[in-house]
């Protein structure tokens, strides 16, 4: 991500990473050639496209963008660049927040050393590690703004999360999930929401002693769903999905932005946030995992048990000003039309599967190429 600035003085730019897994042309299963398809895009989109924690993953990356339909054509075209790359090496890049097809074969740990360290810490934890986020920057550039804006964005994670649910195959079966990603996540020690915290000096206490725990890797650069980035002044929301379609990726970061702008001016105000207790909102985020946008979970400033699609109508409520300020509330309300029509990502895979009852085939409605989730370059 690249160094954010303001957009136009009023509103902050927002810019977004996306991974996705590298597959082969014929089973449709992972291939560890993301060091190829990276070193290929490299030529036309630079260090937008970068390597990820698997070699069978790659990550691409946005600028920050003032608008969200600068976003979305950002998505777009580095998107493209990286599907041009690996076509020219016979693979495919599949948009899921986990692999549809094949089995747990040999781990192969991109070459970071933060990630061989990880490996050395959480051992086998990390061979199912094979998960596809979406990762949204805002620009904040106040630290402590930044960790005091958290704890009012936290109590929508798992409504985010059920958003964006992604990822309902696992290894070639069913999982019974939305988002089994989200499910792999919070089997660590130290991911997941982070805790509230009243202040940057009380945060920065929480990270290094969880460090010295070793439940975390590194205090510096913690992994928790929401976090002030460690080399960028953005508050970073990674709790999605990668999205199938680059648009409902660039509404999700118009939503998040608006999100983040509000609770950016309550800290301003002197609102410290709602101390959502975290033993529910991990409840919240297991049902949003579990059912996707069609379900329910806990309303994190309620405590009340209330359906995915009506906690997005108060959230949208809510933004609504900022929405209309940026110009992004017709963007906002046509994706939430579309969770409505047609349900969540995990919704859209089964489709495919009941469709012809082929895994391949869920794949290939997967595949990133020019931006369109419905007509992304096939294998025929």
């Amino acid at each position: 991500m690249a160094e954010p600035v303001s957009g136009d003085g009023r509103m902050p730019t927002v810019g977004v990473e996306e991974e996705f897994f590298v597959v082969r042309a014929d089973s449709r299963a992972l291939e560890p050639a993301g060091p190829l398809v990276v070193a290929r895009a490299r030529a036309t989109a630079g260090d937008l496209v970068a390597g990820e924690f698997h070699e069978s993953q790659i990550e691409v990356r946005t600028p920050p963008c003032a608008g969200a339909g600068a976003l979305h054509r950002a998505l777009e075209s580095v998107r493209a660049a990286a599907a041009v790359a690996a076509r020219a090496e016979g693979l495919g890049l599949c948009a899921s927040g986990t692999p549809v097809i094949g089995g747990p074969g040999a781990r192969l740990v991109g070459d970071h050393p933060r990630y061989r360290a990880g490996v050395r810490q959480f051992g086998a934890m990390l061979d199912d590690f094979t998960v596809c986020s979406a990762h949204v920057h805002v620009h904040v550039p106040e630290r402590e703004t930044a960790v005091l804006a958290g704890n009012h964005v936290r109590p929508w994670l798992p409504l985010l999360v059920a958003m964006s649910a992604n990822s309902p195959f696992f290894h070639s079966r069913d999982t019974g999930y939305a988002s089994w990603r989200t499910v792999v996540r919070l089997g660590f020690p130290a991911l997941g929401a982070p805790p509230y915290a009243d202040s940057l000096a009380r945060y920065e206490r929480l990270t290094a002693a969880l460090e010295a725990s070793e439940a975390m890797l590194d205090a510096n650069n913690p992994f928790w769903d929401l976090r002030p980035n460690p080399r960028v002044p953005t508050l970073e929301v990674r709790v999605m999905d990668v999205p199938a379609d680059a648009a409902d990726t660039a509404a999700l970061a118009a939503l998040v932005r608006a999100l983040v702008v509000r609770s950016v001016t309550l800290v301003r105000q002197g609102d410290p946030g709602p101390r959502t207790c975290g033993e529910l909102l991990r409840a919240s985020y297991w049902r949003a995992a579990r059912d996707g946008w069609e379900g329910a979970g806990l309303d994190g400033t309620t405590e009340e048990v209330v359906p995915f699609e009506v906690q997005a109508a108060r959230l949208v409520g809510q933004v609504r000003e900022v929405l209309e300020e940026c110009g992004d509330l017709d963007r906002v309300t046509a994706f939430v039309g579309r969770l409505a029509a047609h349900g969540c990502g995990a919704r859209r895979q089964r489709a495919l599967w009941e469709r012809r009852s082929r895994l391949t085939d869920v794949v290939d409605g997967l595949l990133a190429g020019d931006g369109s989730e419905a007509d992304a370059v096939r294998w025929r």
